[in-house]
């Protein structure tokens, strides 16, 4: 079962099973090039296990849409080369990135986790917006 949780604005979360995960994109002006079509951002994700027993995080699947549909996926082992455990109320936080070449896009996915009966699952990452600051807005 999964459901959303209450979180400021630009602040995504939801959670799977007890655990919740919570993103913050946040566009990097500094690493971004629009004339070479090159956007960029970091995500902030903070994994949070609210169930009574230890998991482990065994891998991660991402899928990021750009604004023109094309579509990249990305799995492995962990995250940023760690498969954390977390016990009861422990959380573990991380930071990473994605380029895109158009000024928006969305990203989800989810982490294979295991808790220490051995039974694995999929805690759902929310779907979060990829949007350039400067982007020009139009409304639908």
């Amino acid at each position: 079962m999964e459901h959303l949780a209450s979180v400021p604005v630009g602040v995504y979360a939801l959670t799977t099973r007890s655990i919740t995960v919570t993103v913050e994109p946040e566009f990097l002006d500094d690493q971004s090039d629009p004339e070479d079509h090159r956007y960029v951002w970091a995500y902030h994700v903070r994994i949070e296990n609210q169930g009574p027993q230890t998991v482990q995080l065994k891998s991660r699947y991402w899928h990021i849409t750009d604004e023109m549909g094309k579509v990249q996926e990305v799995s492995g082992a962990g995250v940023i080369g760690e498969q954390p455990f977390l016990s009861s109320g422990q959380s573990f936080e991380y930071t990473s990135g994605t380029p895109l070449s158009t000024p928006s896009g969305i990203m989800r996915g989810h982490y294979v986790m295991e808790d220490e009966t051995g039974t694995v699952f999929e805690a759902t990452i929310p779907a979060f917006s990829l949007d350039c600051p400067y982007q020009r807005r139009l409304l639908n």
